[in-house]
């Protein structure tokens, strides 16, 4: 076989790429979407914002606020806001911390935890991979999305690693 057979399938196969990248954009995006306002409804149902349902998820035994703010990814001082909100509705209760009084901890209630769980048994049931995928297709998408999310981004022309001049995902 000739090397000239395959070049218009190899061309071809190039110019699809592209295509097929923003079909996985834009389904990710809706899937993203839908996803947020799954998660704005049960939130709503709860009295609280989507950042509180955010952080109840992101809180384990005791975690001090600036972790909760990076783990969040947002600054510390908004986290005060969501401690605030979620202490008023009893999920959680703030300690000091044993080594530095000055560091505060935020620890889930009996009352955050039941929250917490009633809230992920109702996210579990609304988002779509719980109901449209089997459970080997669940493994499968959760194994991709950690290797997408593993994998270190390529670097850029300027040498630095991102997103493009400073855009976010969100922004698109």
């Amino acid at each position: 076989m000739s090397t000239e057979i395959f070049e218009p399938d190899a061309a071809r196969a190039e110019a699809s790429a592209p295509a097929l990248d923003r079909d996985i954009l834009e389904a990710l995006t809706t899937l993203v979407k839908r996803a947020g306002t799954i998660g704005q409804s049960i939130a709503a149902g709860f009295d609280i914002a989507p950042h509180d349902l955010l952080a109840l998820f992101k809180l384990d035994a005791g975690l001090a606020m600036k972790d909760l703010a990076q783990r969040m990814g947002c600054d510390a001082s908004f986290v005060t806001a969501v401690a605030d909100t979620l202490e008023k509705r009893g999920f959680i209760r703030r300690e000091p911390g044993q080594r530095d009084r000055r560091v505060k901890y935020l620890m889930l209630t009996q009352e955050g935890v039941a929250a917490k769980e009633r809230m992920m048994a109702q996210l579990a049931a609304k988002m779509p991979w719980c109901y449209g995928l089997n459970e080997e297709e669940r493994q499968c998408f959760l194994g991709l999305l950690r290797k997408m999310l593993d994998t270190p981004e390529p670097a850029k022309r300027d040498g630095t690693t991102g997103t493009a001049a400073g855009a976010d995902v969100a922004d698109v």
